[in-house]
């Protein structure tokens, strides 16, 4: 990863749509909430100044209902590097509630996924609630980082050594 990285949001990696879509579908008739975190584009092979959206982060805790979803804010990781949120509307309704305006404070991007979840079935606002353009971008994902990048062997080397 990059430690300067463009802020500029160039879309949304092709595997995490789909991957979003297939969680929404396996949610309904709930709604699906999580928070959208960004790569560097050049560190995606792309020749281009920007970031990609290529992950979703579902906090722990989250709870939802045909007709809201809570994500508890708090058990948001501080190293996440959202740039957004992503949830499903089971109703199939593509704009944002009064509630989700709310909700749209943090981040440059939200994303409503609509019932019944298939390829063109969703759509992008900015912060204030107005429609954006996102490009879906065909990338190659990078690998998933370790959240420990240690063993049961460094733990036993590690307590061996008190």
């Amino acid at each position: 990863m990059r430690l300067f990285r463009s802020s500029e949001l160039l879309g949304i990696a092709a595997e995490t749509l789909t991957f979003a879509l297939e969680a929404s579908r396996d949610t309904h008739p709930d709604e699906y909430m999580g928070f959208l975190r960004a790569t560097d584009a050049r560190d995606l092979g792309l020749d281009r100044k920007g970031q990609v959206i290529t992950d979703v982060l579902v906090i722990p805790g989250t709870t939802s209902t045909p007709e809201s979803a809570t994500v508890r804010e708090h058990m948001k990781p501080n190293s996440s590097r959202a740039v957004g949120s992503i949830h499903s509307h089971p109703n199939g309704v593509l704009r944002p509630s009064d509630a989700d305006l709310a909700t749209f404070h943090a981040g440059e991007v939200h994303i409503i996924l609509g019932a019944p979840y298939e390829r063109d079935c969703w759509r992008a606002f900015d912060s204030d609630g107005d429609p954006r353009d996102l490009d879906v971008i065909d990338v190659a994902l990078p690998e998933d980082e370790a959240f420990f990048d240690f063993d049961q062997t460094d733990i036993d080397a590690e307590l061996y050594d008190e």
